[in-house]
């Protein structure tokens, strides 16, 4: 059984609600939800003139490979209402894969980890609450220690649920 990752993220809409059924449909089509972050809130990170994000980490167990994982969750974008118009826009969901097992892969549509994480706190902080001591395959490094040495200044608040 492979484990994998994620980040589920939206500020459109009832984002509470957006992340559930993101979480529903992750259960359906990708296997097992073993573990998730409580939410989380934060500014929007790059394009800033937009609102605010919730966003929770998914530990999923799951016999799909990374590719086929990756495409059956930019269906359930798609399926969700998700558009692709602005580059870091406003978005009703967004899921995307950290880690898959402790695999270090580059293709056309997929990289693997996620090459930006460790330098958004919105991305450490969730998931150092249900992975502390996972090492970074590439930094060799816990989440928590990524996130301590993490210099993005974004204010990130635990929702309290």
């Amino acid at each position: 059984m492979n484990k994998a990752y994620l980040l589920t993220g939206g500020n459109l809409g009832d984002r509470a609600g957006n992340l559930a059924m993101a979480s529903a449909y992750i259960q359906q089509y990708c296997g097992t939800i073993v573990q998730k972050s409580c939410l989380y809130e934060t500014a929007a990170w790059g394009l800033q003139d937009q609102p605010d994000f919730y966003n929770q980490a998914i530990l999923l167990e799951t016999d799909l490979t990374a590719p086929n994982l990756m495409e059956i969750l930019l269906r359930i974008e798609y399926k969700m209402g998700r558009t692709r118009t602005v580059k870091m826009g406003p978005r009703i969901i967004d899921i995307d894969m950290l880690f898959y097992n402790t695999a270090i892969m580059e293709t056309a549509t997929l990289i693997i980890p996620h090459p930006r994480m460790q330098e958004r706190r919105f991305v450490l902080m969730p998931l150092a609450e249900i992975a502390p001591q996972y090492v970074h395959p590439v930094f060799h490094k816990t989440i928590v220690q990524l996130l301590e040495a993490c210099k993005d200044e974004l204010n990130v608040y635990k929702i309290e649920q």
